[in-house]
């Protein structure tokens, strides 16, 4: 079982890359060792919202079937083959998969792993939480999402983290009004998560997505003017997706080159949307219905 004596999680056996059936649309970038450039504003049509919309609603809704799965006992793998299986159910492309080589088509990250954990044969256990992040790709655009889960019965200190992670998001999210610098959503994050004693990481960020999964729009979750000064336009689609820890945002690499976790393994939690400036403030598009 891959965690140590410690309680901390380690590597474990990596499944067979899944397949995707050959009539769906691959993105670009797959079997490349990076994406093509992205040269737009992150602004988009009405048009291009409503496919964007589409598939943030697949990867919302493959995270319903993920949610139905979450208990003790049920590995990380499990969970990918959920997300994985409704994502193409649904004729969509699961984003990550070949993503800059990533292997799954979703990641998952339990208790200290703060984001890009690659799913394996990890078993849940009774008492951690798990993020799941599913982008799906339909029509030419991405939906990008993820959700923290309990998996069974959680201690009052991580409950709170998480329903506190979810506010951050929200709270970041109708901070996102037309003429604001882009900086002013992670101000307030942070200043929430502060009123507890978080840990805010910085160098994982939301970005840009639509056409691309990521454009190079950087949105970061603390409070860093006046570094990203991008001024927030109606039309602009970009994601928000703050990670809060029960300590440090000091963060570690595995050397697989993506699993991240905090470097004093207190347990982190996150929670993500895609959504669209309008002229009176927001639309997620990273909804089930």
């Amino acid at each position: 079982m891959p965690f140590d004596v410690q309680g901390f999680l380690v590597p474990g056996s990596l499944p067979p890359v899944r397949t995707v059936p050959s009539n769906i649309t691959r993105p670009p970038y797959v079997g490349l060792s990076e994406p093509p450039r992205y040269t737009g504003d992150n602004t988009y049509t009405e048009e291009e919202i409503d496919k964007i919309r589409a598939a943030g609603r697949i990867a919302s809704r493959s995270l319903d079937a993920v949610e139905a799965a979450v208990k003790p006992g049920v590995t990380t793998a499990e969970l990918d083959r959920i997300a994985h299986e409704y994502v193409v159910s649904q004729g969509a492309y699961p984003s990550t998969l070949g993503y800059r080589g990533y292997r799954a088509s979703s990641c998952t990250s339990v208790n200290e792993v703060v984001c890009h954990g690659v799913p394996d044969d990890t078993v849940l256990r009774e008492g951690d939480i798990v993020n799941v992040d599913v982008t799906a790709y339909l029509d030419g655009f991405h939906g990008d999402t993820n959700r923290t889960f309990c998996v069974g019965e959680v201690s009052e200190e991580v409950g709170l983290l998480v329903e506190r992670t979810h506010e951050s998001m929200m709270r970041g999210i109708k901070a996102a009004k037309p003429g604001r610098e882009v900086n002013v959503i992670g101000r307030v994050i942070e200043t929430y998560a502060k009123r507890f004693g978080y840990g805010v990481i910085r160098d994982f960020t939301g970005h840009g997505v639509g056409s691309s999964f990521h454009t190079g729009l950087i949105i970061p979750h603390y409070d860093s003017a006046p570094m990203y000064s991008d001024v927030i336009k109606p039309g602009m689609v970009f994601t928000v997706e703050p990670m809060l820890t029960l300590g440090t945002h000091l963060w570690d690499q595995w050397e697989d080159e993506w699993t991240i976790t905090t470097r004093d393994k207190s347990v982190t939690a996150q929670f993500e949307h895609t959504i669209v400036v309008r002229e009176d403030g927001f639309e997620i598009l990273t909804l089930s219905e």
